[in-house]
């Protein structure tokens, strides 16, 4: 399979069918991406908290793509592998008076830029349970912060006509900001137009689930990831026989603090206990496809083994809704 590369430049700001492909490639192909920040190259390490009201924020949460997946068609399903994420040696939080889950409380503006302690990358920094790297939130405090990099955009076009903002998450993607997207996990995403034109962006060096102290307006996403410029590699490929993902899924690796990983879907919308149903619903669906249960069987595997989370809370109109299970409960079956 080829290996391809899509430069900064190579980015749009909508999710939109009519966008041309940046590139075409094949199934199975690896493509790695080098995105800026979320802001687009408008914060850097130097940057202060006043220079946050100056923000352009048209050409905040840049995307990278499109690509185009030969073979792609709708009803298909695009599998993205998360080969490696690179992330730069600083990062940044900010605070936007207005925005956010408790903007009534915090009204000043507020900054941080993090030095990014890498050990994935080969920098000089102390294991740690995720091996890559960390950052000190406040070193004379104690307060470290373990480092788990991932994109917080991946996406594919919509099949509506028009340009869709790049803030909100969608069915088909976009603006999901979930943490466990980091190296070794696997994307789902529902194929919507001909070629998929799958796009990524918005890197994270640590986030929690939720993102709660980014703005909730429909403008702009700033918020409590560390966000940081990075480069990641992906290996797309169009899966024919998972009509049933029409929603985000994911999988995530065996890593120490996970035992054996966990698969995920999620529910996708504006009504947050909507989209928690939709959630379980899905894995419902998935456990009846993949494992042969019943609808009432898969129903109680997910009551006593599943985790619902909020994985992103603050990116309106939209909520992502998860519902997690952990693999080791099907043992070698």
């Amino acid at each position: 399979m080829s290996i391809h590369a899509l430069k900064r430049s190579q980015c749009h700001l909508a999710w939109d069918n009519s966008i041309p492909p940046a590139i075409h490639i094949q199934s199975g192909d690896t493509i790695t991406f080098d995105c800026l920040d979320a802001s687009n190259g408008q914060i850097t390490p130097i940057t202060i908290a006043s220079a946050l009201s100056t923000l352009d924020l048209a050409t905040l949460d840049q995307v990278n793509g499109p690509i185009y997946v030969s073979s792609a068609l709708p009803g298909d399903t695009l599998q993205i592998e998360v080969l490696e994420v690179e992330v730069a040696e600083w990062g940044w939080t900010g605070i936007i008076p207005g925005f956010g889950l408790l903007a009534d409380e915090f009204t000043d503006p507020a900054l941080k830029i993090w030095t990014l302690n890498r050990t994935s990358s080969g920098a000089q920094g102390e294991e740690t349970p995720t091996g890559y790297g960390y950052a000190w939130f406040d070193e004379k405090k104690g307060i470290k912060i373990p480092l788990k990099p991932f994109a917080g955009e991946m996406g594919v076009a919509p099949a509506e006509k028009g340009a869709f903002s790049t803030i909100p998450p969608y069915k088909t993607g976009g603006n999901i900001d979930t943490k466990h997207l980091a190296k070794g996990s696997i994307l789902y995403l529902p194929i919507g137009v001909e070629g998929a034109l799958f796009s990524i962006g918005d890197g994270h060096a640590a986030q929690g689930d939720g993102e709660v102290c980014e703005p909730t307006s429909e403008l702009m996403e700033l918020g409590t990831a560390i966000e940081t410029p990075m480069k990641v590699t992906v290996r797309l490929t169009v899966l024919k026989d998972k009509s049933y993902v029409e929603t985000p899924h994911f999988s995530t690796p065996a890593t120490k603090d996970e035992s054996g990983g966990y698969y995920c879907t999620t529910g996708v919308g504006p009504d947050i206990r909507e989209a928690a149903r939709d959630a379980v619903r899905h894995m419902i669906t998935l456990l009846g496809v993949e494992r042969g249960l019943s609808r009432v069987e898969a129903y109680m595997l997910c009551s006593v083994a599943g985790d619902l989370r909020m994985h992103e809370v603050v990116d309106m109109p939209n909520y992502v809704i998860g519902l997690m299970l952990p693999k080791s409960i099907f043992g070698n079956v």
